[in-house]
Parts: structure tokens; C-alpha cells; sequence
């Protein structure tokens, strides 16, 4: 299950210009003379207030609820959720910011691992709270893929992540059939809940300034594959394979997948499908439609 949505995430970027190493900590009023950004680690701190309540409160009700924070930095959106929330688990790989952590929080309100977030077990924080997690994640951009990998393999143990992105990959995420941006990254995603863009920020809300637009978007853990009648780990290599080429027609990418021209006139037929589409003006439901009509049609043949 793991390697089949790693694979469709990991081509889902090709284009998403993500191999800039920066990452958004979030901290406001941090004294940066004495501790500055550290360009190795992507590290651009936000110093818009209005922003870190709105993040906060985008996360909901926290009244109770245990919150993972991915990438606190100083702090900032770490004291808006601890001053909501019962308990923040917040998972830093700088040394100095989680000294720092430890000493701006009591332990009661906070719990910081200083680790890659990508051999975080949020099973373990997940039994340990007695309840699905809520997640905020400032993601470094160039394992943004990687993350959402973890992410989905863990939802399970996730009710909802608010998460800070580079625009373009947020519009990716959020990408509806027929739009420039829906591809493999939109259903890949889209299967495991549904995601939707909240609000952008101008590079002008961090210090330093990005290179890039950061967009902040909520994703609700609520997997898509039983609704759907598909197998999740089938369906997601299928996905890849009419996404593989999006100037082609689907036709031509479902032949170059290995399928047999019978076998993809009846599909379409079954699923109600022009044989002149390309993969981005399908529905995921009609993607869904088209899986099961092929199954159908390698099971007769």
C-alpha cells in the first residue's frame, strides 16, 4: 500500500518545482539576531499574527484534542494550539528551536521530539492520546511529497491536518476535473479525504521572504476506496498509468499501460466515457467507474 501511493506522489511532483530546500517556521517576534534562519534547514519565520490564529483555528474545536504540530520552529502556531488544545506533540529536527520549545512550554502542554517527521509513529502518539490526532504541518518543501506519503499511510490514527504548502502544490492538491492543475497529485490525495484551500500568504509574511507563495489548506481524513468499489492497492497504480502522459488521450495512455483495445472500448462504453478524453477532465468517480469496468472486462476476457 505504502510504495503504491509513494510512487504516485513522488511523479505527481515532477512538475511541482519542489526541490527547493524551504521551509516556513512558523515564529513571531523570535530573536533572530541570536538565533537566524537557517537556509540548510529552509527555515523562514512568519511574523504575521493574524495568520497564526487563523492556522489555529482553522484546525477546528480543541478543546481536548491532542494536536501534532510538524516543523513548530520558535514557537508561534505552537502557542496559539497550546493555548486551545489539551496537549501539542510538536516534532522538530533543529536542535537549538527544540531547546528552545522546552523551555517556553510547560511538559503538561507540550511534547517535543526532536525528529524527522517521516519516522514520527503517530500510531504510538495517537494510542497514547486515546483519539485521532489533529495535525498542523509547516512542510519543508522539498520532502512535501514524502510527508503527505506519511500521512495518508497514518490515517488511521489523523481526523484532519491544516497544512502549510507552496501555492502550486496546493493547488494541485485541491485541483477539481477539467482544471489546469488536476492530476495524479488531486486524486492521489483526494482518495484518502477531502482537501480544501484556505488562504494564501505573501512572501512579505516571513522573515526572510520566500521565494515562493505559501498557501495553507485543510485535509480531512476520510478514505474514498470502499465508497468507490476499488482496491487501494490496485487502483492507485491504475491512477499513474492514465496520468503518465497528460497530453495523451486516455485511450493512448491506457494501450501504453498494456491494455488491449477491446478491453478499453468496453470499458468506456460500461463507464460512460469518450474515447476522446484525456485523464484530467475524468471525475474520481468516473475513474473509479473505469477500474471497475476493466476489471470487469480482464475477468470475462
Amino acid at each position: 500500500m505504502q510504495s503504491s501511493i509513494s510512487r504516485s506522489l513522488r511523479n505527481g511532483w515532477e512538475t511541482s518545482n519542489l526541490d527547493r530546500p524551504r521551509r516556513l517556521s512558523a515564529s513571531l517576534n523570535y530573536h533572530q539576531e541570536s538565533m537566524p534562519a537557517k537556509p540548510r534547514l529552509g527555515q523562514n519565520f512568519l511574523n504575521d499574527s493574524e495568520a497564526v490564529q487563523r492556522i489555529a483555528a482553522s484546525l477546528g474545536d480543541l478543546s481536548g484534542r491532542t494536536v501534532v504540530e510538524v516543523g513548530p520552529g520558535a514557537g508561534a502556531i505552537t502557542s496559539a494550539l497550546a493555548a486551545r488544545a489539551a496537549h501539542v506533540v510538536a516534532v522538530e529536527l533543529d536542535p537549538a528551536l527544540v531547546a528552545h520549545l522546552r523551555t517556553q512550554f510547560p511538559p503538561d502542554k507540550l511534547t517535543v521530539h526532536q525528529q524527522d517527521v517521516l519516522r514520527f509513529d503517530f500510531a504510538a502518539a495517537s494510542a497514547q492520546a486515546g483519539q485521532r490526532l489533529l495535525v498542523f504541518g509547516n512542510l519543508p518543501y522539498f520532502i512535501t511529497s514524502q510527508i503527505l506519503l506519511k500521512l495518508a499511510a497514518s490515517h488511521t490514527d489523523i481526523d484532519k491536518a491544516v497544512l502549510m504548502v507552496q501555492r502550486e502544490v496546493a493547488d494541485r492538491v485541491t485541483a477539481q476535473p477539467g482544471s489546469r492543475d488536476y492530476g495524479l497529485l488531486s486524486v492521489t490525495v483526494q482518495m484518502f479525504g477531502p482537501a480544501e484551500k484556505l488562504f494564501t500568504l505573501p512572501p512579505s509574511a516571513f522573515s526572510p521572504p520566500p521565494d515562493v507563495y505559501s498557501t495553507v489548506f485543510r485535509w480531512r481524513f476520510a478514505l474514498r476506496f470502499q465508497e468507490l468499489g476499488v482496491e487501494e492497492s490496485s487502483f492507485l497504480p491504475f491512477i499513474r498509468k492514465v496520468f503518465a502522459q497528460k497530453r495523451k488521450t486516455l485511450v493512448n495512455n491506457l494501450r501504453t499501460a498494456g491494455f488491449s483495445s477491446a478491453a478499453i472500448a468496453g470499458a468506456l462504453t460500461q463507464a460512460a466515457i469518450d474515447s476522446r478524453a484525456r485523464a484530467e477532465a475524468l471525475s474520481i468517480e468516473t475513474l473509479a467507474a473505469l477500474w471497475r469496468a476493466l476489471d470487469v472486462t480482464r475477468a470475462a476476457v
